[in-house]
């Protein structure tokens, strides 16, 4: 199983890594946000940029990510653009969202671009080697936030990103049982003990599945989002207390 180097972290060694996203609306509500991450314990940072007013202003994008990254310095930066049927805040056009992730992978500011999986095969194989040319890391991603697939699917989605060339692939599903949290515990075994050779990151959302952002050493997910001010998806833990159980379990696994 490979690892995923970016910047000074190494994804997919050891216990998770932390990430936390920024979620500002305005350029200065995230200068404000980065100023406050580089303070706390964490190891990656996303922008959503979903949640900006400027997102269909490319330039203005390209300036804000600028600002950004000149405070975040050495830790790596994830943009992300999370789209309405995923999620996220809003929506854009196949078109745009491919024209946006483009640009900014371009720009070389971003260190990991997250591309979703769902958004069409010919478009998703082309932002994965615009960003790989730009020398920034793919994460392909599924966000459910109605279900929990079953372990087969979940299992196949993860291949299928793989296959088409992501660096981290990622799911995130919605549990209406603790059953279902078993299912993607076990979709998450499954795929690192039979098909993957990268670092997989899985969630199971909402309070129900906390214990899936916490026990990743364990089934074979390699980061995890925490929160500092505001979540950008629900169960996310604080990042100094997700640091603290990480680091017991850390401890726990490997004697």
């Amino acid at each position: 199983m490979r690892t995923v180097s970016v910047r000074d972290v190494v994804i997919g060694e050891g216990a998770p890594s932390i990430c936390v996203p920024m979620v500002g609306e305005t350029a200065a509500q995230l200068v404000e946000e980065a100023r406050m991450l580089v303070d706390l314990d964490l190891d990656v940072v996303e922008w959503r940029v979903d949640f900006y007013e400027d997102v269909a202003d490319t330039e203005k994008v390209k300036v804000t990510l600028q600002e950004i990254r000149g405070i975040l310095r050495e830790i790596p930066l994830i943009f992300t653009f999370r789209s309405a049927k995923e999620g996220g805040e809003r929506d854009f056009s196949v078109a745009s969202y491919v024209a946006l992730n483009r640009e900014i992978a371009a720009t070389g500011m971003a260190d990991i671009v997250d591309v979703e999986l769902f958004t069409g095969d010919r478009e998703v194989a082309e932002l994965v080697m615009a960003v790989h040319q730009a020398g920034a890391k793919v994460i392909m991603s599924n966000h459910d936030f109605e279900k929990t697939p079953s372990e087969d699917e979940i299992v196949a989605r993860l291949v299928k990103m793989q296959e088409m060339g992501a660096d981290l692939p990622k799911m995130a599903v919605m549990p209406q049982s603790a059953a279902d949290v078993l299912t993607l515990l076990s979709a998450t075994n499954t795929m690192r003990e039979k098909y993957a050779d990268r670092p997989i990151i899985t969630m199971s959302m909402a309070g129900t599945g906390v214990i899936s952002r916490l026990a990743g050493e364990i089934f074979g997910s390699a980061l995890t989002f925490g929160a500092a001010k505001k979540v950008s998806a629900p169960g996310q833990v604080p990042v100094d207390e997700l640091r603290q159980v990480l680091t017991l379990l850390h401890k726990s696994v490997n004697g």
